[in-house]
């Protein structure tokens, strides 16, 4: 659509970009460093000088639905068609909130059990769905998005791979225990507090700091928070107001050195949206204020510690249901936004993402288009191709300005968790959403099949996947049988320590570890957490 010539034209952040740009425009704090190389501090020109010729991004895609078969049959569908790595997800209506599925909200809407995750309530599940997977070889995602569901879903993970001979010393992979997930983005009916959270958060970083050095304990989610509405310069100073939590908190415990908790936070999530420019300027912004943050407050400078790695998913939000497939080509500019941004492993939302999880050839595609962009495109050439460009580095520099000044903005209201408890963040998110609605109301944002070329050819390109219909009872028998063939008094032993434990001041984990390998449940685990700590009060009203 033609604009005005006096119309101004705003990035997603809401800087107002510029017809051209000069050296002119790039802030001065930012100047010194243009010329640096990738590699080297503060490393928003990528984490390694030769970049993806000698480390290519790993093709890392979300996948899981119904039973734990299922899911293993996916995840070994997307590793033979080119995948580098694995998530596992977890049915959301059981794991969010530690449920088993006879518990009455689960019940209420047994049809929609297995539809976003595989139904996993013991470490029986667990060793289904990672049956004949290449754990040893592949960096691998325990799932356990939700803070609260983590300590199973890793534990789980964690037990099984000891039953199979491995060291949890040498095991790789990654958790991910968000509190933007579902604080923030996806508001459930029970969650322990924020407090209890960050507990937990810490626990998992502690635990790993002292048995698993190869693990990432946490990832925190830029990506959900800006699903749920927050800006590119939102989502940065909102990640890093969340990894101080973290750090203060190991800080003030000094039960490991703060390096290794550093590391352990080190690994992040971000979305890419369609804004390809602001969106590659995002994840060098995220490199040098991390670098920034970590030698400014915490006086760490270790290279290996202060280089982020940054793990990236297209917007699902962007995907529309309308024409669908047009978000091949949304999901192929956004990926090529991250790789231009330098991430370290990219996921790109199935085509079909907002009528359903991804069919298998929507999952094909997404793994053919990294494929495609990393073979055909001479991507992976260079590193940091935008190095150098006006534009690039101004929207890197005044980012990373705005950024902070949103960080320091929720420091002024008490730190990140006191934003979750008293709405704040939710408001932001709230705001800008509306203010993207309007703005397409009014035609000065048109998505196209949907504000303008809607005239649709073919409008039964896709039928969406289905999924199964055996979940919710395959899994309330496997319920059953767990219980019934478990040792009993082992399993209540189990459950008794990690109330001990969670009533007290102990790390968690041992305790989830032997509880799991008890063959305690989800349930029964959320139910102690429920009892010791109670739910989080909820900001917002429905």
């Amino acid at each position: 659509m033609k604009k005005s010539e006096s119309e101004q034209i705003r990035s997603a952040s809401g800087i107002e970009l510029k017809t051209f740009y000069t050296k002119d425009d790039i802030p001065k704090a930012h100047e010194p460093y243009i010329n640096t190389s990738p590699g080297e501090a503060p490393y928003h020109r990528g984490f390694h000088k030769k970049g993806y010729r000698t480390k290519p991004w790993r093709i890392f895609q979300l996948s899981g639905f119904g039973k734990p078969e299922d899911e293993n049959e996916r995840i070994k569908f997307l590793l033979k068609n080119g995948e580098t790595g694995f998530i596992m997800e977890h049915d959301r209506n059981t794991a969010d909130h530690c449920y088993n599925v006879d518990h009455p909200q689960v019940l209420a809407r047994r049809e929609d059990v297995g539809l976003t995750g595989a139904v996993m309530q013991s470490v029986r599940d667990t060793a289904i769905c990672l049956e004949g997977l290449p754990i040893e070889t592949s960096f691998g995602h325990a799932g356990g998005a939700v803070v609260q569901h983590a300590p199973f879903a890793l534990a789980s993970y964690w037990t099984v791979a000891k039953k199979l001979g491995y060291q949890l010393s040498k095991l790789a992979g990654t958790g991910q225990s968000d509190f933007n997930l579902t604080y923030l983005g996806c508001i459930t009916k029970q969650q322990i507090p924020t407090k209890a959270g960050l507990r937990f958060n810490t626990d998992i970083i502690e635990f790993c700091g002292k048995e698993m050095p190869n693990w990432v304990p946490v990832s925190i989610a830029g990506y959900n928070g800006a699903d749920s509405g927050l800006t590119p310069d939102q989502e940065l100073g909102s990640l890093f107001a969340n990894a101080i939590e973290y750090l203060d908190e190991v800080q003030r415990r000094q039960s490991i050195p703060l390096e290794v908790a550093a590391k352990g936070c080190a690994g992040v999530s971000f979305r890419a949206s369609i804004h390809i420019f602001e969106e590659a300027a995002k994840m060098r912004a995220a490199r040098l204020m991390w670098s920034q943050l970590l030698k400014e407050r915490y006086n760490i400078t270790e290279p290996k510690i202060a280089n982020l790695r940054i793990h990236c998913v297209t917007a699902g939000s962007k995907m529309t249901y309308q024409q669908p497939l047009n978000n091949i080509v949304r999901g192929t500019l956004m990926g090529l936004a991250a790789v231009l941004g330098g991430v370290q492993s990219l996921g790109v939302s199935g085509y079909d993402e907002a009528l359903s999880i991804p069919s298998e050839h929507a999952h094909q595609m997404s793994v053919r288009i990294q494929q495609i962009l990393q073979e055909e495109t001479q991507l992976a050439a260079v590193t940091d191709p935008l190095g150098g460009s006006y534009y690039t580095e101004a929207l890197t520099g005044l980012l990373v300005e705005k950024a902070w000044t949103f960080f320091e903005e929720i420091q002024d209201q008490g730190g990140y968790l006191a934003c979750l408890d008293n709405g704040w963040l939710h408001a932001k998110a709230a705001e800008n959403q509306h203010l993207e609605f309007m703005e397409m109301e009014h035609g000065k944002q048109q998505l196209v099949g949907v504000t303008c070329a809607e005239e649709d050819a073919s409008p039964f390109q896709i039928d969406g996947f289905m999924g199964t219909d055996d979940a919710f009872d395959v899994a309330l028998e496997r319920l059953n049988t767990v219980k019934r063939e478990r040792h009993e008094r082992g399993a209540s032993a189990s459950l008794k320590a990690l109330e001990k434990a969670c009533r007290g001041e102990d790390n968690i984990m041992p305790p989830i570890m032997d509880a799991v390998a008890a063959e305690a449940t989800l349930g029964e685990i959320g139910d102690v957490y429920r009892e010791v700590f109670g739910d989080w009060n909820i900001p917002i009203q429905f």
